[in-house]
């Protein structure tokens, strides 16, 4: 049975789902922009006969309330006292999108938390963000010049679909649901400036890659890559550059998008088993 909770952090109220044996070893799942860990529900229903999954809301974020900075170093800090609050001594991390960013800042900051290390579609390689994140960059260069046609696009209805369905040319395989819900959180009264304001910040994790580059090759924490091959956000390149960081890591391309257990689940949630069956 999944609980729904809530946790006070340094004055942040951190919303999170929990389910599994309260003494089994823990999988701590990081979500993604726009969504939150409602998305991991998926992986709640599959793997937590063994395991004690714990999926938080970042401030602002799902049930969680927006707290500044909109930072991620903010949401890291906030993170790492969540584990904190609850006791985590240690965990295998599970990192998706906006969860890569926060769960490497987390990782330098306290290594010895890590058991393990799952990415699923999430970026450390400047060559890992494709041509759409040109404009993304011309935004971080310019702001004032960019940031009102981003806005444009970045909330829109069309957008939000595309970062679901991707380049999948198997459009019935998604439920429509999964973006609906989240054009409408992303349009709450100030999500949108919250939003623009954290992704303003995400110049800090482009120049943060070459840091976290140097900790897998340092570290070589035991990693697990799961990639959805139709992600039109980043590039289906990027799973190889990991393992040039991480040459034992397992690498496994999913037959999905940008969130992947939108359509994989079931495979996805057999290599996390096989996966940390190992540990």
């Amino acid at each position: 049975m999944t609980r729904y909770r809530t946790v006070t952090v340094d004055g942040n109220e951190v919303f999170y789902r929990e389910a599994g044996p309260s003494d089994a070893p823990v999988l701590l799942l990081l979500h993604g922009f726009p969504s939150s860990s409602r998305m991991f529900e998926p992986l709640f229903s599959r793997l937590s006969d063994r395991w004690r999954l714990i999926a938080p809301d970042y401030p602002g974020f799902g049930h969680s309330p927006a707290s500044a900075p909109y930072t991620f170093d903010h949401l890291a800090d906030v993170m790492n006292g969540f584990t904190d609050a609850l006791g985590l001594g240690s965990f295998v991390l599970y990192v998706t999108d906006y969860g890569g960013p926060v769960g490497f800042r987390m990782a330098l900051e306290r290594p010895s938390s890590l058991n393990a290390l799952i990415v699923q579609n999430a970026v450390a390689h400047d060559n890992g963000l494709g041509p759409l994140w040109d404009t993304r960059r011309a935004f971080w260069a310019d702001r004032a010049a960019h940031e009102e046609a981003l806005r444009a696009n970045f909330f829109s209805m069309e957008a939000t679909r595309k970062r679901h369905i991707g380049l999948d040319p198997d459009v019935e395989r998604y439920d429509p649901d999964l973006w609906t819900d989240e054009y409408a959180f992303l349009n709450q009264p100030g999500q949108n400036d919250l939003q623009i304001e954290l992704f303003y910040d995400y110049r800090t994790n482009v120049a943060s890659y070459p840091k976290w580059q140097q900790w897998f090759r340092d570290a070589q924490p035991w990693t697990l890559v799961l990639w959805g091959r139709y992600d039109a956000s980043f590039q289906i390149s990027e799973p190889m550059c990991y393992r040039v960081d991480l040459p034992d890591a397992f690498v496994h391309m999913l037959d999905g998008g940008h969130f992947a257990l939108d359509t994989c689940a079931d495979e996805a949630a057999a290599h996390i088993r096989e996966f940390m069956s190992g540990l």
